[in-house]
């Protein structure tokens, strides 16, 4: 079985993604902060008949993660396809989302550290066996303000904007080699909750453009509008 990893699982984008690989013959590893949490998301993914297991991690503490998608490689043997979508549906210590003007080093380090470096650490626990094999995906989450930025998420967009152009560079490196990469913009608000008028799409409705990626292989980005 081939398996796929999501590195910052939750109810909504992570669980959707791992049904819509689940359901075609995946195995899926899960990788967040709570054990409880993966443990809730392990149980609803068995009981649909997709095998799943959790391993907990702690996406600042780069140590951390790549033990779990070493664990999670030794579980399923390997690792086929890596998504990688942190984002919080709790606060995460640490991290303020603030205007541009209000930026500074202190409040933009934790972003890069959570949004970027954390992408980076986990492909290179993953990116030299799929080079083995000859094949792979690698596939990255951001908001629409890692291409077309908003004043409120002044710090959080640049950190976004930095994995899009490492992710789309990635991307050209690997070419010929059998292991794709590809950001993918979700430009909505996802299930709702955003500024009245604004775009909203359900995570059932994005997730199949994942499994997009991962058949077709043709692009470095792509865009989730409403």
């Amino acid at each position: 079985m081939p398996t796929l990893a999501i590195v910052g699982a939750g109810p909504g984008m992570g669980l959707a993604i791992a049904r819509t690989f689940g359901s075609r013959g995946f195995d899926v590893a899960l990788i967040a902060r709570t054990k409880g949490k993966l443990d809730t998301l392990v149980d609803q993914l068995r009981r649909e008949g997709i095998t799943a297991a959790a391993f907990p991690a702690d996406i600042l503490d780069r140590a951390s993660l790549t033990d779990a998608l070493d664990a999670a490689s030794a579980r399923f043997g390997g690792i086929d396809v890596l998504e990688y979508s942190p984002a919080p549906h709790s606060a995460v210590p640490g991290l303020t989302v603030v205007a541009p003007s209000e930026a500074t080093v202190d409040n933009l380090q934790p972003m890069i550290e959570y949004g970027f470096y954390g992408a980076v650490a986990a492909v290179r626990a993953v990116l030299p066996a799929m080079r083995e094999a000859g094949a792979g995906t690698l596939l990255f989450t951001a908001g629409g303000g890692s291409v077309d930025p908003v004043p409120m998420f002044g710090n959080a967009n640049a950190a976004q904007a930095a994995l899009r152009n490492w992710v789309i560079n990635l991307s050209k490196e690997l070419t010929g080699s059998g292991v794709s990469a590809a950001h993918v913009v979700i430009n909505v608000w996802i299930g709702g909750g955003g500024p009245e008028g604004s775009p909203a799409a359900t995570p059932e409705q994005i997730a199949p453009l994942y499994w997009d990626l991962y058949e077709n292989r043709d692009r470095s980005e792509a865009v989730f509008d409403a």
